[in-house]
């Protein structure tokens, strides 16, 4: 089959022939249809994180089940899946609270080993191991997942969309439904309208946002938001944006969203809250970065929280937001300006770092 591998940080993806072994225990094989590009995988080719080389990057696969491992109860072939961005293992307190989005295995498993949640690797490239990334590598036209990170969703839904709900489109809607919790009529203001910010403006539409701010420093993007549903916009080049969003809210935002990983940009939107409002970080900024925020802006009553993959529980969220979509009422299509075959996914990865797309997909 063939995949995009990088061998080395700051390079071209290399899209080769590679061979993928079967599915193990609670594995299957799924035939990829569309993955996203996310900004993510940016970080990781530029060694903002740390990822064992070389690896099949990719993490917002969508496809149809072809074959089961062993010990596989929830899945079967023909089944259409979205695969998740990480693994929970079920057992550990967080998992058992229902809060898998915390799983204590997760993060080192999926981001820093290179493998599957078993410890096996099953992509290689003739003698040589290929590291896997986020349990699953999409960045290529097959994928051995744990059953846990592959969620069936309704077959009607159209795969090459509905990948986005993968990582980052879950992660904007999650964030503000999930973490937020933005009841109807509070104020938001989310600064960054790439895919999470944008996602993010969607899951305050539909929770009946009061006063829904977007910020960025691209007017097309800015345009992009109102048309999702902004009642205000404010473009970062031009204004002071907490300046901006004290006079739209007479005084500040219940909530503001961080969706770009900058600790700049986050120290600004918390600067936009009240004092009894709340900031979540839901950008991925590089892991030596400092938020630089004074620590008696805590003391009265502001709060700084950060969400991971949006805290959504996949099982039962991601079937949710795709009804959502087919009703009409999540337009995450409107998020896609691009689509590339994966031998063209280079030309992808050069549009998002200039900027040129909000979201791409790659079809298989």
């Amino acid at each position: 089959m063939k995949a995009a591998v990088l061998y080395e940080l700051n390079s071209p993806l290399r899209v080769e022939e590679v061979s993928l072994d079967e599915p193990g225990d609670q594995e299957v094989l799924v035939k990829l249809v569309a993955t996203g590009l996310c900004y993510s995988d940016l970080h990781y080719i530029h060694g903002d994180a740390p990822v064992p080389m070389p690896v099949v990057l990719g993490h917002e696969g969508a496809g149809i089940v072809e074959k089961v491992g062993p010990g596989v109860t929830t899945l079967q072939p023909g089944d259409h899946v979205v695969l998740m961005v990480a693994w929970s293992c079920g057992k550990c307190h967080f998992c058992v609270e229902g809060r898998p989005d915390m799983c204590s295995s997760q993060w080192i498993v999926c981001n820093m080993m290179g493998t599957l949640p078993s410890g096996a690797k099953r992509l290689r490239k003739g003698n040589q191991e290929l590291n896997h990334f986020f349990c699953q590598s999409s960045f290529a036209e097959y994928a051995v997942v744990h059953e846990r990170t592959a969620i069936k969703v309704r077959e009607d839904a159209p795969l090459d969309v509905v990948c986005l709900l993968g990582c980052g489109t879950a992660t904007g809607i999650g964030c503000v439904l999930n973490r937020a919790k933005l009841r109807p009529g509070e104020s938001i203001v989310i600064y960054g309208c790439g895919g999470v910010g944008l996602s993010a403006v969607m899951g305050a539409k539909l929770a009946g946002a009061g006063k829904l701010i977007a910020v960025d420093m691209l007017d097309q993007k800015l345009e992009k938001a109102k048309e999702l549903g902004a009642d205000y916009v404010i473009n970062a080049s031009q204004e002071d944006p907490p300046q901006r969003v004290m006079e739209i809210t007479g005084g500040g935002a219940d909530y503001s969203v961080e969706c770009i990983g900058n600790v700049d940009v986050v120290a600004q939107a918390f600067a936009s809250i009240h004092n009894a409002g709340t900031c979540v970080v839901a950008g991925m900024a590089p892991i030596d970065k400092v938020i630089p925020i004074a620590a008696f802006e805590l003391l009265i009553g502001k709060t700084l929280t950060g969400t991971l993959q949006g805290n959504i529980r996949p099982s039962v969220d991601v079937p949710k937001y795709v009804d959502l979509f087919m009703a009409g009422k999540l337009p995450i299509d409107r998020l896609i300006t691009r689509n590339y075959s994966l031998d063209h996914i280079n030309e992808a990865v050069q549009a998002l770092e200039k900027g040129e797309v909000i979201r791409s997909v790659i079809r298989f």
